[in-house]
């Protein structure tokens, strides 16, 4: 007796679904583990400045940016009301707040070597004379936009504590979403300063 080919499919249907989710899962887990490996490359580099200053402040500013980009899509329903995020989004955001700190000390710790002079093979005074557009434009950025994200971070995290569940109130309304573009602004200049410090890497390394 022939069997229902409606009623297979019925059998079939969710070890499909189970393989597809474990597959979305799987890639995700190893892209973000691929994305998070990126700055022990840096182990690689023949210069010890760029060998550990660099895979340091590397990995400081990349674990900074999952963390601040996380919280920065979590501001978008959160503006629009969603209760459920108020208690995580005030973890996140001050730990996105102490990454953020994190990755400019280490950042200051490589920009000391940054500044050194053309004989000791400082990246600053080789780019001035040689790729004065990557200086002027893009370190310039990268120095300043990513200062940006600690006092942001430090007021949104203040907010968020001191308001706690009533900054979902109608009379509260305008500092939610202060609060969440401000969150927002921090990604943005999170991801701006990643870019940037990437691509001044990329020109002439520590």
């Amino acid at each position: 007796m022939l069997s229902d080919p409606t009623e297979s499919e019925k059998i079939d249907f969710p070890k499909t679904l189970d393989i597809a989710t474990v597959c979305v899962y799987g890639l995700g887990i190893l892209s973000a583990g691929l994305f998070l490996f990126l700055p022990f490359v840096n182990l690689l580099h023949p210069s010890p400045w760029q060998r550990w200053l660099g895979t340091i402040h590397g990995f400081g500013s990349l674990l900074a940016l999952v963390v601040i980009v996380y919280a920065g899509h979590l501001a978008f329903p959160l503006l629009r009301g969603s209760s459920k995020l108020l208690r995580p989004m005030r973890t996140l955001t001050f730990w996105a707040t102490v990454l953020a700190f994190l990755a400019i000390a280490t950042g200051n710790l490589a920009y000391m070597r940054y500044r050194a002079d053309l004989e000791f093979g400082g990246a600053r005074a080789w780019l001035k004379e040689n790729s004065p557009l990557g200086q002027y434009v893009l370190m310039e950025y990268h120095e300043f936009s990513v200062l940006f994200t600690l006092p942001l971070g430090v007021a949104c995290t203040w907010i968020l504590w001191k308001y706690g569940d009533s900054i979902l109130d109608k009379a509260n309304r305008p500092v939610l979403t202060v609060t969440c573009i401000a969150l927002m602004a921090m990604m943005f200049f999170a991801m701006g300063g990643l870019v940037s410090g990437l691509g001044v890497a990329k020109i002439h390394a520590l």
